[in-house]
């Protein structure tokens, strides 16, 4: 238990440290800076396999809870998702603990210009699948460098800086 507790207070250390990279651009560049969190859905239920929309695991569920709980210190300014039961319960808890609504997006009809307007200088929490998030950091960075996350991984959380002058993605697991 207290390895267990040693771990997260470790893994909110590194998250707040993430959080704070903002301040630490130029001064120039702060106000322009966007950063994005971008993480896959948690555990969904797998127990009937034509069901294309189903919901979070318990375990899912806590691990749900446990990002918005990593999460805390973060100043998230807004909450996206796709439209799936899995990803909005994923992204549920942090938003409501952000006083957040959650903005429903289609990875395939997204705009990557619009999208980049619309948050810039904005700190941004973004809930996909394992093709559609490291595709989303992709297109971010304007490269193709991230592949599909595998089917039993969860726990990515890729952190995008975009400034002015630079694009950085740092990638994290968390299990």
């Amino acid at each position: 238990m207290k390895v267990k507790m040693l771990f997260v207070l470790s893994l909110c250390f590194v998250v707040t440290c993430f959080a704070q990279q903002k301040r630490a651009i130029p001064q120039a560049e702060a106000t322009t800076a966007s950063v994005y969190y971008l993480i896959r859905h948690a555990e969904k239920d797998r127990s009937d396999k034509s069901n294309k929309n189903p919901d979070l695991t318990e375990k899912g569920k806590e691990r749900a809870a446990k990002w918005a709980a990593i999460f805390e210190n973060v100043p998230f300014d807004a909450v996206y998702s796709t439209d799936y039961n899995r990803t909005q319960q994923t992204a549920q808890p942090t938003a409501t603990a952000k006083e957040l609504s959650i903005q429903s997006y289609n990875p395939y009809q997204l705009k990557m210009t619009t999208f980049l307007s619309e948050t810039k200088g904005k700190t941004v929490l973004i809930v996909g699948h394992s093709n559609t998030t490291p595709a989303f950091v992709n297109r971010l960075i304007g490269k193709e460098t991230y592949e599909s996350i595998a089917d039993d991984n969860n726990g990515n959380v890729y952190i995008v800086t975009i400034t002015e002058t630079s694009k950085s993605v740092q990638v994290l697991t968390i299990n």
